[in-house]
């Protein structure tokens, strides 16, 4: 079955082809960070201009780069929600316009669901259940995968996104947007005992995540220092704030693993991406005896071909979205 996949939920314009759910026959991305760097964050309206100005042409590119036409699709998959209105409206459009088109089915696909599937176009026979932990720049999750479409959301955060913790931070030591991998890179030329940041574990019992504390301790330390006169060693802060953000992410996606008696942890989202999160993940895992799986880099971002394994896994599940399709954009993960 070849999917036609579209994901422009963000600053991302991206279609790909891909072939039963697992084999990428393009993945086609065209990022607006450079546009969006300057403002320090994403602009929603000039983020949906650009999608608009873009997803013709990367459409076209994404079908020649898989060898394909439309008469060799067999199903449209677009990003339903979460994201910013504004843009989804964009790749749900033309998907919808597609597949009426095309006369082929239509499904709606939650990106949280989507950065999830990554994982089974990296790893061929990666199988349900397991724990996953979801950590991008709007959502971190912890996710038990029952089936390859039933999840239970276990434990999220209550305030900022570890990703948005990760830029609030770089732009608070003069680090570009995104952050994230910025810090990550300074981080290895710092030390991550210099200063005791929070690690916030809230009830004995929870799985859910507060970052928002974390970064207000690095601000305040930030302004203690300037205060002071002293100059704030910048490897040091990104170090030590990374670390106690590590610290919790991978202790709690440990405790849900054991647990829920799973052998397998499974990391989606851009910060899935984070060097420090991998290394601390695989040594605990190692003494653990439990198995640790992540995409490449670029399928950690968001990216078109994550959508088109989840809408390719929902359909031969029987799920099929109509022509009356909306965007949600704070659809949450069930």
């Amino acid at each position: 079955m070849i999917t036609l996949a579209i994901e422009t939920s963000c600053d991302e314009t991206s279609c790909a082809i891909v072939r039963d759910g697992r084999e990428v026959l393009s993945n086609i991305i065209s990022s607006q960070i450079d546009i969006h760097r300057k403002f320090g964050g994403v602009v929603p309206e000039i983020a949906s201009r650009k999608h608009i100005e873009s997803i013709n042409n990367i459409l076209q590119e994404a079908l020649d780069e898989a060898g394909c036409t439309f008469k060799d699709i067999d199903l449209v998959g677009v990003t339903q929600g979460p994201g910013l209105v504004g843009a989804l409206l964009v790749g749900l459009s033309t998907a919808k316009a597609l597949a009426y088109g095309l006369r082929k089915p239509l499904v709606g696909v939650n990106h949280i669901e989507g950065h999830i599937c990554a994982n089974y176009i990296e790893h061929k026979d990666l199988k349900p259940p397991f724990t996953c932990l979801v950590v991008s720049g709007g959502h971190t999750y912890l996710v038990q995968a029952n089936d390859y479409t039933e999840y239970e959301l276990v434990g999220r955060t209550r305030d900022d996104a570890a990703g948005e913790a990760f830029d609030k931070v770089a732009r608070a030591i003069g680090l570009p947007y995104p952050g994230g991998p910025f810090i990550d890179n300074l981080s290895k030329k710092g030390n991550k005992d210099a200063i005791p940041f929070p690690r916030v574990f809230l009830e004995d019992d929870s799985y859910d995540f507060s970052f928002s504390g974390l970064k207000t301790a690095v601000l305040n330390y930030l302004n203690q220092m300037k205060q002071k006169g002293e100059e704030a060693v910048v490897e040091d802060v990104a170090a030590s704030f990374q670390q106690a953000v590590l610290d919790v992410l991978v202790e709690k996606s440990f405790r849900l693993a054991k647990t829920s008696g799973s052998d397998k942890i499974v990391m989606a989202g851009g910060v899935a991406s984070n060097e420090g999160l991998r290394n601390m993940m695989e040594k605990r895992a190692e003494i653990e005896g439990i198995e640790i799986y992540y995409p490449s880099r670029v399928l950690c971002t968001d990216n078109a071909a994550m959508i088109g394994s989840a809408a390719y896994f929902n359909y031969i599940n029987g799920r099929e979205s109509g022509l009356d399709l909306n965007v949600e954009p704070n659809l949450d993960i069930k």
